[in-house]
């Protein structure tokens, strides 16, 4: 069993936390939290390394549409006049452009994270995707104000500042989709590693 102290996970800055020059901010965060940075990268990603990130399967396309619709029925929205369309899987393949859309519109900063509980602890300081529920504290609650309302209104994705994996699954498939096998590199960090 691999010690836990030594677990992995991806975070990615997207191209909002770029141009907001968080880059160092975010970095900051997680090393207060004895986490340690093994690979990190600046790039400007294509089209097909963003389409290759997202899922393509039908199901997880159809949930994004379900989650517009869900923000359409609580504000009122007709997704028919707002969108052109009532059908959650068309919806999903909107959302979906939408989101490769964004990711491709400025560098990102790809990194993968080690350290105890690394994917829950990353995502805990990331906060929840939406940053208007994100409370302050997070990145995404002290640094973004944007929801799914704003975003769907201007028909785009959500700007939340970062990617990170949910599950340790998740994280092990965008390393290596990312990264490669080889990317991590050892160290000692002063008073956490010692």
């Amino acid at each position: 069993m691999k010690n836990p102290k030594e677990e992995l996970t991806y975070l990615m800055i997207k191209p909002d936390g770029v141009r907001k020059g968080l880059i160092g901010e975010i970095i900051r965060r997680l090393e207060q939290r004895d986490l340690k940075i093994v690979a990190l990268e600046m790039f400007q990603p294509t089209l097909e390394q963003i389409d290759e990130h997202y899922p393509k399967d039908e199901t997880w396309i159809a949930r994004l549409g379900q989650k517009t619709f869900k923000t359409c029925e609580k504000y009122n929205v007709s997704p028919k006049d707002e969108f052109g369309t009532d059908n959650e899987l068309e919806m999903g393949k909107l959302v979906r452009g939408w989101l490769v859309n964004y990711m491709v519109s400025a560098p990102l900063v790809k990194m993968i994270v080690q350290g105890t509980h690394a994917v829950d602890m990353v995502r805990k300081i990331v906060g929840p995707t939406l940053p208007n529920l994100a409370e302050m504290g997070t990145i995404r609650g002290d640094f973004s104000v944007d929801s799914p309302l704003i975003a769907n209104a201007e028909h785009r994705a959500v700007m939340n500042l970062a990617h990170a994996s949910e599950t340790p699954e998740e994280a092990a498939h965008e390393i290596e989709h990312w990264f490669g096998k080889d990317a991590v590199h050892a160290y000692k960090r002063f008073g956490v590693d010692e």
